[in-house]
């Protein structure tokens, strides 16, 4: 879930709120060579609403230092360091592709390095310490282990619209079939075919519960994400829904697969993709809607910036300012369609609210602030956004005539459980559809996780990664709504 304009899914480093942190004193500094630096590190940075570990690799070739950070709590999110550079005992890097830069020195007596994380005009302190080249993910016990009890098969298949190929894993009951069978569609942003992050890997979990159920399913990697070909940063819900009908064109031709028996499930924007996808194929024979939304992007991104803020401690009137930010740039991406002019003015909104920020104590890098802006305008200045934004989900759900189930957690602050599934009810009963059941499921986080607050922040520590109560109950309607 990104925080600062609030979208579906974490970015790579979720972005805190409210005044810079300052930056702790660092330790007596050595006389390092470049040299010294060279190895695995890790640190953990505290944004207020999430605390995620960081992996830093810094490597040697022909007396170049280069780099690489993982967001280990991410899925092992790779972020590409574009420059690395030592001066005496301090080392900086720049990350463009996120907007953000490090600078820390080493201490001479404990050899950690004791420096400042910077993204969009916000500082944070990071103290990184030498650690193996594998750093252990948390526990995550439902993470199935093989020898599996059912066939899991690699797969490949194209996307004649899109002109790529998609990449996957099918997985089915070891005998008997034809089976009924389920397609994973996962949430926004380049997702693998797991939907991994934070060290969870949700779709591996699912996929393995409803396979030991007698269900075939296949997830597969977004286009552009894994072993799947194709451009993902230029493609729209529109465009992924191709993706998941490619998936059902797959699947009718498999043996082991009952065609008459064929459903997508969907989470988040999984859940927008479903319906586009069931209305335009008569493969389809239902959908599972995993906390969907039922309202347009804007009405989404108002209620979870101010959900999340909230329940990391924000104050109300920060509250305010950052929807008023919200509100500024969401007008200029409705009412300007031409990019360029849109970055112009969406770079002058950003531009304002990190100035401000740096008065308050923040960093007054210039070259800083413009790469934060840059990135921030390339995160929203683009046609993902842009039709997420003002797409209403109701014209389709109105002309959906399979069964449908749409389960949202009680505790979820990225899709409010209330508004959506109230939403997505009225549609179904508008369009005549009467074959559907709306679960709020008590309790669990838009991960469907057993939750306290319900907060991005808690992802990362809850060991669980799927409620067995959730996947129970999805099977258990598949196996009824197949018969």
């Amino acid at each position: 879930m990104k925080t600062l304009l609030a979208c579906m899914t974490l970015t790579l480093i979720p972005l805190g709120i409210g005044a810079p942190v300052a930056t702790p004193a660092a330790q007596e500094p050595a006389d390092a060579d470049p040299a010294g630096f060279v190895g695995t590190w890790m640190g953990t940075l505290d944004v207020g609403a999430a605390q995620l570990r960081l992996r830093f690799v810094v490597t040697e070739t022909e007396g170049v230092l280069g780099a690489t950070v993982f967001s280990v709590d991410q899925g092992n999110a790779q972020i590409r360091v574009a420059e690395t550079t030592v001066s005496g005992d301090t080392i900086s890097m720049s990350m463009p592709m996120i907007g953000a830069s490090f600078r820390g020195t080493m201490s001479a007596q404990d050899e950690k390095i004791t420096g400042t994380f910077t993204q969009t005009g916000q500082s944070f302190p990071l103290v990184l310490e030498r650690a193996p080249g594998d750093e252990t993910l948390p526990n995550r016990p439902q993470n199935p282990e093989e020898p599996y009890p059912y066939l899991a098969e690699d797969v490949a298949y194209a996307n004649p619209e899109g002109g790529h190929t998609l990449a996957g894993t099918f997985t089915r009951p070891a005998s008997g079939g034809p089976f009924p069978a389920v397609i994973l569609i996962s949430g926004s942003g380049p997702q693998d075919r797991d939907e991994a992050l934070m060290g969870h890997r949700p779709f591996l979990v699912l996929a393995d519960h409803l396979t030991r159920r007698g269900i075939a399913v296949l997830r597969y990697d977004d286009r552009g994400v894994g072993e799947s070909t194709g451009n993902f940063g230029t493609a729209t819900s529109q465009d992924f829904a191709s993706d998941a009908l490619a998936a059902v064109a797959y699947l009718t031709t498999r043996d082991d697969v009952d065609p008459g028996r064929i459903g997508l499930a969907g989470h988040s924007e999984g859940g927008i993709i479903a319906p586009m996808a069931a209305v335009a194929s008569p493969d389809v024979s239902y959908i599972v809607l995993m906390a969907a939304t039922g309202v347009n992007g804007e009405r989404i991104l108002y209620a979870q910036a101010a959900l999340i803020a909230r329940a990391a401690g924000a104050p109300e009137e920060a509250i305010a300012a950052n929807r008023e930010q919200q509100r500024a740039i969401f007008e200029v991406l409705k009412s300007e369609p031409d990019p360029v002019r849109a970055g112009e003015e969406i770079t002058a909104i950003l531009r304002a609210g990190l100035e401000s920020a740096t008065a308050q104590g923040g960093t007054t890098d210039d070259a800083a602030l413009q790469q934060a802006i840059a990135a921030q305008v390339q995160q929203v200045n683009n046609p993902w956004f842009r039709f997420f934004l003002t797409y209403e989900p109701a014209p389709m759900l109105e002309r959906v005539t399979v069964p449908v189930l749409a389960i949202n957690g009680e505790k979820d602050l990225q899709v409010p459980h209330e508004e959506n599934l109230r939403e997505i009810e009225a549609a179904l009963r508008r369009g005549g559809n009467t074959r559907y059941e709306m679960h709020a499921l008590p309790g669990l986080n838009h991960l469907f996780q057993h939750a306290e607050t319900g907060a991005p922040g808690e992802y990362q520590s809850i060991e669980e990664t799927w409620s067995v109560e959730a996947m129970e109950l999805i099977a258990d309607w598949i196996l009824k709504t197949v018969g």
